[in-house]
């Protein structure tokens, strides 16, 4: 059973879409643990891995590099032993020789967000972590470059300190565009911050957007793409059980103006984390899927085009 629900991702079968399945953490202090929900949502405790030290967020990356060949990973954070944990998928063997310290191991930066880059142009995989606090200096985000070494165990590198904080709450839900090379993440009760994924390409500030019109904090983020450059930034609005949808492309002018689209409302309850995918999952989400972390343990499965038909219907679209 899961009592505290935080953070899901979803990994998405190669060949059998109904084998697909959904990973969500719980954040108990010594109990916690990363559980496999299938897609009726039902706990897989075969392969679900517990007992862990309050797991906060999660994110998944398929058909990697690493020595020895392809594969998929997931990596959380285990925020009361200030690491990351890396497992392979779909068996979730663990693979991090017992987990990667982040943050120098400093107790006040306890590591709660996390999201990967996988760099297009060589495949290269990133850890952006955020902390539970930090500097407001611009050093808030720490990224690791992920790789094996010669026995298979993932290790982590770091390769930059970046990000802005205000100072406020926290910095807990993160998201990359792999494909346009951008990282957002939720300023709490402040806003949404964009940078670029690429550590060479610099830390200057590109962005920072929904500023107004939420409710209590910025929570959960991910990106919804529609073709290769279009699409939408969808943010939990926690304190208001709703999401807001913001434009994934800028303007003809300003690459990096995301106006706001759409207030839904949801079912699900003072959210933290969400994830979605575009791609189908078999023929029960043809347009891809929303996932929602809901309080009392619980995580909800959208139907995207119940999404689409939503942002279309505030849009006045037909």
């Amino acid at each position: 059973m899961v009592v505290d629900s935080d953070d899901p991702a979803i990994w998405l079968h190669p060949t059998d879409a109904a084998q697909s399945f959904v990973l969500g953490t719980d954040k108990g202090d010594t109990n916690g643990g990363l559980y496999v929900f299938d897609l009726d949502g039902r706990i897989d405790r075969a392969r679900s891995v517990t007992p862990l030290m309050r797991m906060n967020n999660v994110d998944i990356a398929q058909d990697v590099a690493m020595t020895g060949g392809r594969m998929d990973v997931a990596v959380a954070t285990e925020r009361n032993r200030q690491m990351i944990r890396v497992f392979s998928l779909p068996d979730m063997r663990p693979i991090d020789g017992g987990g990667i310290v982040v943050f120098d191991g400093d107790t006040t930066r306890a590591p709660m967000g996390v999201s990967l880059y996988r760099r297009p142009s060589d495949g290269a995989l990133f850890a952006i972590v955020g902390g539970k606090t930090g500097p407001t200096d611009g050093t808030y985000l720490w990224q690791y470059r992920l790789d094996t070494d010669a026995g298979g165990v993932v290790r982590g590198t770091k390769v930059r300190e970046f990000g802005a904080y205000s100072g406020r709450k926290e910095i807990e839900a993160i998201t990359v565009d792999d494909a346009l090379g951008y990282v957002y993440y939720s300023d709490e009760q402040v806003g949404l911050r964009k940078y670029f994924a690429e550590p060479d390409s610099g830390n200057a500030e590109l962005a920072l957007f929904g500023t107004d019109g939420f409710a209590d904090d910025h929570e959960g983020i991910a990106i919804y793409e529609r073709d290769a450059g279009t699409g939408y930034i969808v943010v939990s609005d926690q304190g208001a059980n709703r999401i807001q949808v913001f434009a994934r492309e800028g303007t003809a002018t300003n690459p990096h103006e995301h106006a706001r689209l759409a207030v839904i409302p949801v079912r699900a309850s003072e959210t933290d984390g969400l994830e979605i995918t575009s791609r189908a999952v078999g023929d029960r989400y043809p347009a891809g899927m929303l996932v929602m972390m809901s309080n009392r343990g619980a995580f909800h499965y959208y139907d995207w085009r119940d999404v689409q038909r939503a942002i279309d219907q505030v849009a006045g679209r037909p």
